[in-house]
């Protein structure tokens, strides 16, 4: 008896072949797909290095801010009327600051929600961190506070205090940036630009900012904007008195 062994048609052999090279396929894919996947997932902020890169982006805006102040080319115009019908300015120091802060953030953080005053399309893909982080940040904030991207939202003054800057009154004028997680916020930074001075701090965490050892409260001062004033100095007096020390600055006081 002739000894029984299996043939296959050459359709079978090529359906056998499909078959193969599909599942391959399928694997091969699937892994790709995988590692793809794995390479687009955004990395997570470590809250120490979005510190420090919001200090340096506050302190290279106030270079800007500075520079044009120095050359005399702010180049004023209105941007519209605020709630008090003050007139809203906007200089080219306002721009050049943006650029340089709102690129330095978003090329760092790509993933990371930054929100501007001002508005401006100007693309600097050569803004980049310079990877420093100041010895007074090392030395007060621990390092491995990771947030993820989509929980952060950054908010940037490019230059606070337009008015009084196109009138030279360089002390108001500041850089500021403040970081929110999940809608917190948990980073402040003010930079003054015409004393190279800047402060931060973190929540829970530390400061670069002393408190005074004492505080006068009698008789109360209180400091309010010179330009979005409103009605602050009626309920200043309504609550504290009439006897009260109203402080007219612009922008921030640090």
């Amino acid at each position: 008896m002739a000894p029984m062994g299996i043939r296959l048609s050459p359709l079978g052999v090529g359906v056998f072949c499909l078959l193969g090279v599909g599942v391959i396929y399928h694997l091969y894919a699937g892994v790709i797909s995988n590692r793809l996947s794995a390479f687009r997932q955004p990395r997570k902020v470590d809250l120490r290095e979005l510190l420090a890169v919001s200090v340096e982006a506050a302190v290279l805006g106030g270079i800007e801010v500075k520079n044009v102040r120095d050359e005399n080319a702010l180049k004023e115009k209105s941007k519209g009327k605020t709630r008090e019908g003050v007139n809203e300015l906007l200089t080219n120091g306002d721009l050049q600051s943006h650029r340089k802060m709102f690129n330095l953030l978003k090329n760092t953080f790509p993933d990371v929600t930054v929100n501007s005053e001002e508005h401006d399309n100007t693309v600097d893909k050569a803004a980049a961190w310079s990877k420093d982080i100041p010895a007074d940040i090392l030395e007060k904030i621990k390092a491995g506070n990771e947030v993820p991207p989509e929980s952060v939202t950054v908010w940037i003054d490019p230059l606070d205090a337009t008015q009084e800057y196109t009138e030279n009154l360089v002390k108001y004028v500041t850089t500021m940036v403040c970081v929110a997680v999940d809608g917190k916020p948990v980073i402040g930074v003010i930079h003054q630009p015409f004393t190279g001075f800047t402060a931060w701090a973190v929540v829970g965490q530390g400061s670069n900012m002393r408190p005074r050892s004492s505080y006068s409260l009698n008789p109360p001062k209180v400091i309010v904007s010179r330009s979005h004033s409103g009605e602050v100095k009626n309920f200043v007096h309504d609550a504290f008195g009439n006897s009260t020390t109203i402080i007219e600055a612009g922008g921030a006081v640090v």
